[in-house]
């Protein structure tokens, strides 16, 4: 069952520790996040054309910092490392939280995930508390939070249904909006569905959009 230390109101589920590390079982499914299934895709000729990359690109910054303010299991937070940000990751489902620190740990001794990986920190907590108090202003602030209907689309891969047993759909898009604003980042990039609503009704500066995702980039003005 679920380690004594890791409190979820999910019933059914586990959390196994074998040989290839972490994974959350249940429903006749596995999941293990597993970062080296990225590694075709952080190839400098295909990762300069991701529209995550794109859309959180900063013209004139040598070393970029960004917030990913809903991890998960890190992929998108990969990419921005991968791209040059060094990032920091918050991630408040206790679980979620500890597949993604079993990924790092595991990614840090692959020669080709490490000098990435080295650029990740992952805080466990609530990001909208986390925001307020960062102490430094990023350049970029990541949002993907889950709404309602993604919980039911076909494009969401099987064994991530998983993750649906944990993660609540966002209640707070004002909250989490205005906390990631007070960070006074250069930009807010906002991952959602290609035709779903904007987060909070907040209209986008401008928007990257392709088949599967599109992201909301909102340029708050400079002090």
């Amino acid at each position: 069952m679920l380690d004594a230390n890791l409190s979820s109101s999910a019933s059914g589920l586990e959390l196994r520790h074998d040989e290839e590390g972490l994974a959350l079982a249940g429903d006749g499914m596995v999941l293990r996040a597993d970062l080296s299934a990225l590694l075709p895709r952080l190839r400098p000729d295909r990762l300069s054309r991701e529209l995550l990359v794109r859309a959180a690109r900063v013209r004139g910054v040598e070393a970029p910092t960004a917030v990913d303010a809903t991890a998960g299991l890190g992929e998108d937070s990969l990419l921005l490392a991968a791209a040059g940000f060094t990032v920091t990751l918050f991630e408040k489902d206790p679980v979620i939280a500890a597949l993604l620190r079993d990924a790092l740990e595991r990614a840090a001794d692959d020669v080709a995930l490490a000098p990435a990986v080295s650029r990740m920190t992952l805080v466990e907590g609530d990001s909208v508390a986390g925001l307020r108090d960062l102490g430094f202003s990023p350049d970029v602030v990541f949002l993907d939070p889950m709404f309602p209907e993604r919980t039911k689309s076909a494009a969401v891969k099987k064994k991530f249904q998983l993750l649906h047993h944990l993660e609540c759909p966002c209640d707070n898009e004002d909250e989490l909006l205005q906390a990631a604003l007070s960070a006074r980042p250069r930009k807010v990039v906002i991952k959602r569905p290609p035709k779903g609503p904007l987060l909070a009704g907040a209209k986008p500066s401008y928007q990257v959009t392709g088949k599967a995702v599109r992201y909301d980039v909102i340029v708050p003005p400079r002090a």
